[in-house]
């Protein structure tokens, strides 16, 4: 088992530069199945769910190389499998991805229920009801989805509340079916922007991306393409924190800002300050950070994913502020964490109360999912004294070479090798 020991109290300073985006990935990955030739991809992370993303095309019968770093040439032509190994799949959650894909190019899919960060109920009921509308049917049995059509054709899919996921697995599994498909009530996230823009590169005709109604006319044949994934705005924006958290002065580099634009809002309301410049920006610290009200939607509203890292600078700051999750349920399971190192928060419900303390201790801690591991990391830099982050696995499932970075800022972080504890071994085998 792996951790991290943060020794607090250092500026972070300098230049980082910004990875291909998680989410957009674990999506463009499974979406080259479709192709009948195949693709390049650029800059991919380097992230334990691309990994595994990698890990499964392979089994099903792709040929995978790596050219360069950050770099995949996918030959997809030899896939002849439609059910993605169980072991594999469960442990993240988007392999639900792959019955999208694995339905647009055999009208058949078998995945098992997906892994990943525990945040309450995410069902996938959005992305079924997206499927029967295309034609298939499906049944739930042992922990296994499987879906299965005569044909696939175009349809009116309606999403009863907005969903990344169902969202983009709709274009996955309608880009080859006959006729028209219109996706109403459509998330608008830039990874659904990037993952429709890498299939008109393959030739799919996809239409309004990034807005709630997308249409999509079906086409026979999606070729090969050669693609580079855009910057990911979490990263970018838990780096910003970090650098506000620190008191430190950071450039950003490879970024999209107008992807960041709800971040940055919130941030100059904090007291930090931004200046923007075509592909990336400076982050400074000089005064007090400020209180203030943060409430998560789906985009162009402030993400759900930077919530902790948000709160964490928060505890920070002086005054009371309020923090409202307004999409997954347990987003506020790291609570618990951030008290041991000092942080004065009260939840009930969805709603977090954080009187500003203006310090935190360092302490030993756990990281329960992804972005709370990075608001660990977060808070354990700021801190004073010493930090042990454990169950980095999560963080690794996001972020590439995170420890890495941050040491080319001046933090002190290593990753440390540990002993697994024996009644933690069934565990390990899983993300849960």
């Amino acid at each position: 088992m792996d951790k991290f020991i943060i020794k607090g109290g250092r500026r972070l300073t300098g230049e980082v530069t910004i990875s291909g985006a998680k989410n957009a990935a674990v999506a463009i990955l499974p979406a080259v199945i479709l192709s009948d030739e195949p693709c390049i991809i650029e800059n991919v992370p380097s992230i334990s769910d691309v990994n595994i993303s990698l890990r499964i095309l392979e089994e099903m019968g792709a040929v995978v190389e790596s050219p360069a770093n950050n770099v995949y040439r996918i030959d997809p032509t030899h896939i002849d499998k439609y059910c993605v190994p169980y072991e594999t799949a469960r442990k993240m959650r988007a392999s639900y991805y792959f019955l999208g894909a694995l339905l647009g190019k055999f009208n058949k899919a078998r995945v098992s229920m997906p892994g990943g960060c525990p945040l309450g109920d995410r069902p996938i009921d959005q992305h079924l009801k997206a499927f029967s509308a295309l034609g298939a049917e499906y049944t739930l049995s042992q922990g296994m989805i499987d879906l299965k059509a005569d044909s696939l054709k175009g349809s009116q899919i309606f999403f009863d509340v907005v969903s990344v996921g169902a969202t983009m697995n709709a274009l996955l599994a309608s880009v080859k079916a006959s006729g028209l498909t219109v996706i109403e009530n459509a998330a608008k996230e830039p990874h659904i922007v990037d993952l429709a823009n890498f299939l008109n590169s393959m030739g799919a005709n996809i239409m309004g991306a990034g807005t709630d109604v997308i249409k999509v006319r079906g086409v026979e044949h999606l070729h090969g393409a050669n693609y580079a994934v855009i910057p990911d705005q979490i990263e970018a924006g838990t780096f910003m924190i970090a650098a506000a958290a620190t008191q430190g002065d950071v450039i950003i580099k490879n970024i999209i800002p107008k992807h960041l634009e709800s971040i940055t809002k919130k941030l100059e309301k904090i007291g930090v300050n931004i200046e923007l410049y075509d592909d990336s920006l400076r982050v400074w610290t000089e005064g007090p950070l400020v209180k203030a009200n943060v409430k998560t939607t789906p985009h162009p509203g402030f993400p759900t994913d930077m919530q902790p890292q948000i709160a964490a600078l928060l505890t920070l700051a002086e005054g009371t502020s309020i923090v409202t999750e307004g999409v997954w349920e347990q987003r506020f399971r790291y609570v618990d964490e951030l008290r041991r190192m000092g942080a004065d928060i009260t939840v009930n419900g969805k709603v977090a109360l954080i009187e500003g303390t203006g310090k935190l201790m360092g302490a030993p801690v756990k990281a329960c999912d992804l972005r709370a591991g990075a608001a660990l990391i977060i808070a354990g830099l700021a801190a004073q004294g010493i930090t042990e982050i454990e169950d980095i696995y999560h963080i690794e499932r996001g972020y590439d070479c995170m420890e890495g970075k941050l040491k080319e800022l001046g933090a002190d972080i290593e990753k440390v090798s540990i002993p697994d504890k024996l009644d933690d071994k069934n565990d390990k085998k899983a993300v849960v």
